[in-house]
């Protein structure tokens, strides 16, 4: 047999076996316990890797804020759609998605007024694609324009919380509120997987109890005394509370709503993107309402200017 030439293209025998030995000698090189791991390890790495990578980007700059809202944005909405297109809906996913990621841009840049424009401009799209594509439903519309409005346009109150504050503390008070939603979110969780007896909302979420609903609205009232110390907010104590309750009782709803919607959808997880949580919206889904909740109840309670 006449040895294969320098330039002769490589079989792709060869080259699927070279992969395969590549493969096992990254597999060998694995430690043993990051082989296999556990489903609370799997979520505990993704859990933590969104973390850090939300603080990092609301902390550094208002940019990276931007940035970071207008990926989660457009990420959201396109699980959102997918999920409705399984429950015999025909969203508009693209003109939805662009409007969802353009809604942070037009607050970061023209304040509330953008929001306002780009809502105009989605729903004259809408309405252009409805008179002109036949198989459009009045429902499919609707339906467009709520998912654009839920992941996009919710999230810029982070936006208007980020910008009233000179930095670094419009990022930290931003930060404030995501911890607010964490703890929210760990409190009710933690309390509900062992002492949780009363369902709150046994069809819609069965997991979810009562006593995990209070434990939950005591952790977010806590992080919003704390941001009472942040310079520039002008907050009393029992104005925080009062703020942390009302934040809680958004988040909660939030999370319901999502779990509605994955219900009527007939979905477990709205997506794969964050192993051992599901989806980004999974994820976000607290956030949602929180994030306008906490810049209404700032700017109208005087708390931060505007």
């Amino acid at each position: 047999m006449e040895p294969r030439r320098a330039d002769e293209a490589v079989p792709e025998e060869d080259e699927r076996t070279r992969k395969e030995r590549l493969k096992d000698f990254a597999q060998d090189k694995t430690p043993k316990k990051l082989k296999n791991p556990t489903n609370f390890q799997v979520r505990f790495r993704t859990g933590f890797v969104y973390i850090v990578v939300s603080v990092v980007c609301v902390l550094a700059s208002e940019w990276t804020t931007l940035a970071l809202l207008v990926a989660m944005a457009g990420i959201t909405a396109g699980e959102f759609y997918y999920m409705l297109r399984q429950d015999a809906k025909l969203p508009n996913e693209m003109l939805g998605i662009i409007a969802a990621m353009l809604y942070p841009v037009s607050v970061f840049f023209l304040g509330l007024d953008g929001a306002l424009y780009v809502s105009l401009a989605l729903l004259l799209a809408l309405i252009v694609w409805y008179v002109f594509w036949m198989r459009a439903r009045v429902p499919d519309v609707g339906v467009s324009f709520f998912g654009a409005a839920y992941c996009g346009m919710l999230l810029s109150g982070i936006i208007v919380v980020r910008e009233a504050l000179p930095a670094p503390w419009g990022g930290v008070l931003v930060l404030g509120i995501l911890l607010s939603v964490w703890a929210n979110d760990s409190f009710a969780y933690l309390v509900g997987s062992k002492f949780g007896k009363h369902k709150l909302a046994p069809r819609t979420s069965p997991k979810k109890s009562w006593e995990g609903f209070f434990a939950g609205l005591a952790g977010s009232a806590v992080f919003w005394c704390l941001m009472t110390l942040v310079p520039g907010v002008t907050m009393s104590v029992p104005q925080a509370i009062l703020f942390g309750l009302a934040s809680g009782l958004m988040g909660v709803l939030g999370d319901l709503a999502e779990s509605r919607i994955k219900r009527n959808s007939g979905f477990k997880d709205s997506g794969t993107i964050m192993p051992g949580h599901g989806g980004l919206l999974d994820r976000c889904d607290s956030l949602f309402l929180v994030a306008v909740t906490s810049a209404i109840l700032l700017v109208a309670g005087g708390c931060i200017p505007y």
